[in-house]
């Protein structure tokens, strides 16, 4: 355990408890915590320990979301476990290749995809307002599992940095589901992902147990807070936090690839 500051540490679990919130409710809570980790965390502590300890935060309170919302939203359980499986195939199929790719050649591309489905959302006002009527046809649960799954998952393991927004919309996209049943799915789809992540981080030993337990109590509680407000608020609330994250995570992008 690095020698950190009683002060530090409570502006690392006030940033837990907002993450957590802002992942419930639709992803991207790791915008948040892991760059307050990197900053927080003494300089010579070497970033792993930051990515693992993310990890160990953040799959507590995605657990929270996720029983929050099984107990209270309409959401298909085996399916979300379906693409929460290929996610971690892909997930491990994305850090292979990490090694030998540079992200920044794919960080622009990722910027103009934001930006897109960012104009799709403000255009099309219904989108994800309100479930397609009937069952989900097979070959759209196998167009989830592709590209929410292996898809999205191996972005997760390449980058990383704003997989459950990515997820929310693909499942609202090729599901047509609503945008609070997407976000509850996605809760489920990131507890898998994010159990994959830190059994690796936890083999190699690049966990701080003790900060990521004093910081996954603040996250829980954030994302069950978040996940109640959400259910409580609706898809038009989710949809306007959904526009917030999608250009946040455009600018923070933008910043580390042209101005850092």
């Amino acid at each position: 355990m690095p020698d950190i500051s009683l002060t530090m540490v409570a502006v690392l679990c006030l940033a837990a408890l907002a993450a957590g919130w802002i992942d419930a409710v639709v992803g991207g809570g790791g915008l948040l915590l892991l760059p307050a980790l990197l900053l927080g965390l003494p300089a010579s502590t070497p970033a792993a320990y930051a990515l693992g300890t993310n990890k160990a935060v953040a799959i507590v309170g995605t657990t929270g979301a996720a029983v929050t919302y099984v107990r209270k939203a309409p959401v298909d359980v085996r399916l979300a476990v379906r693409i929460g499986l290929a996610a971690l195939a892909g997930s491990s199929g994305g850090a292979f290749f990490a090694a030998g790719m540079s992200t920044e050649v794919l960080k622009p591309v990722i910027m103009v995809v934001l930006l897109a489905v960012g104009a799709f959302v403000i255009l099309r006002p219904a989108f994800g307002t309100a479930p397609a009527p009937g069952p989900v046809s097979p070959r759209r649960v196998l167009a989830a599992i592709g590209l929410a799954g292996l898809g999205i998952g191996f972005y997760d393991g390449l980058i990383g940095p704003g997989t459950g927004t990515f997820l929310v919309l693909a499942l609202t996209a090729v599901l047509h589901l609503d945008l609070v049943t997407a976000s509850a799915t996605a809760k489920i789809v990131n507890c898998c992902t994010n159990a994959g992540a830190l059994a690796t981080f936890a083999w190699q030993g690049t966990v701080l147990w003790q900060l990521a337990a004093v910081m996954a109590v603040f996250n829980l509680a954030g994302g069950t807070l978040g996940a109640r407000t959400a259910l409580k608020k609706g898809s038009g609330f989710v949809r306007v936090v959904l526009l917030t994250v999608v250009f946040a995570l455009v600018a923070k992008l933008a910043y580390e690839q042209w101005l850092a």
